[in-house]
């Protein structure tokens, strides 16, 4: 017997919501629905999912912003459903990792065709899954949860590791304190810079200490925090 798909329905439209989890339930298959980016968050790091479908313009955390921590990390498939179906939009939401894009107004038997299809696509060539990160020495694992520098096992704490992968995920990519506190924290950004700053200050110690010659974060004056090319 085949295991049940578990869908996480990302739609702060409460009607539109409702509409797409009607479809996936007629369809056999598990849905969850979650209301803003702050909320889908929430539930992408309490779980796993066979796929996400997903609005971009959300309360809390932008869609882009989802999509970036998803496509990056944990491997699940997303089909982007907007009303934002400029060209520019996206080609700019499938470079940066979405399976499908689905305009709105939308086609209630498209989407299960679409849904249906990506499933089918990462089940026979076994895409679903975390992807290991690396940049320079550094080899981050999201399936074990470990990283290690030059070889050497790194300790962090769940948000360390967290800031981590956020920014190993788009290591050219500079990502503000708004950007890095609601990816990791999960809740809406309120300027309170020094959470950030603490957290950011221990992970550079951690990896200063695991390889004092290595040079990994950058800081961008004004602007937030990359990867250090």
């Amino acid at each position: 017997m085949n295991r049940k798909r578990d869908i996480l329905v990302v739609e702060d439209d409460d009607d539109i919501n409702r509409l797409l989890c009607d479809i996936i339930h007629k369809n056999g298959w598990g849905a969850q629905p979650a209301y803003s980016g702050t909320e889908a968050a929430l539930y992408i790091d309490r779980g796993e999912w066979d796929l996400i479908l997903l609005d971009l313009m959300l309360p809390g955390m932008a869609g882009e912003e989802i999509l970036d921590r998803v496509a990056g990390s944990s491997g699940t498939p997303v089909i982007v459903i907007s009303a934002k179906g400029a060209r520019e939009t996206r080609i700019s939401a499938l470079r940066s990792g979405a399976d499908d894009f689905i305009d709105k107004p939308f086609d209630v038997d498209e989407v299960a065709a679409r849904i249906e299809s990506v499933l089918r696509r990462y089940e026979s060539t076994g895409e679903r899954g975390p992807k290991v990160l690396a940049h320079k020495d550094i080899v981050l694992d999201p399936d074990s949860k470990t990283v290690e520098v030059a070889g050497r096992p790194l300790a962090l704490t769940a948000r360390e590791y967290t800031i981590l992968v956020t920014l190993m995920t788009r290591p050219d990519k500079v990502f503000s304190k708004a950007n890095i506190f609601e990816s990791v924290w999960g809740e809406p950004f309120h300027g309170d810079e020094n959470t950030v700053n603490v957290h950011m200050s221990n992970l550079r110690s951690k990896l200063a200490k695991a390889n004092p010659d290595g040079a990994y974060i950058d800081t961008v004056w004004g602007m937030g925090y990359r990867m250090k090319s």
